[in-house]
């Protein structure tokens, strides 16, 4: 009986663990210049601080990309767009909705 318990709190811990692990994919309490998806598949593009690169992607600090709506900016990072890659295969719908939220809260210039 005693290893049948043990064999159960593993699990138990084992399942916990992997929520833990799945939270941490997706920071959502993290501005997006943090967000780890976004430094390492965004920011080459965007900006380390998402204000855009000259012959890069653009400022996500735009009226355009903050008028657009949360289904919308999701289509684009998992399609992509021009010539903006898509990353439905790099990210999880998770992080996506993350990083969604992380640039509606960005602050416009």
């Amino acid at each position: 009986m005693r290893c049948i318990l043990t064999i159960k709190g593993l699990a138990i811990a084992g399942i916990a663990l992997c929520a833990v692990a799945a939270m941490a994919q997706a920071p959502t309490d993290v501005g997006l210049t943090e967000n780890p998806a976004y430094e390492k598949h965004c920011a080459k593009c965007h900006g380390k601080s998402a204000d855009g690169r000259h012959f890069g992607g653009p400022s996500l600090r735009t009226d355009k990309v903050n008028s657009m709506s949360n289904e919308e900016l999701r289509t684009v990072i998992s399609n992509g767009k021009g010539r903006m890659p898509k990353f439905a295969d790099k990210f999880s719908p998770d992080e996506i909705d993350a990083l969604v939220k992380q640039i509606k809260a960005l602050e416009k210039k």
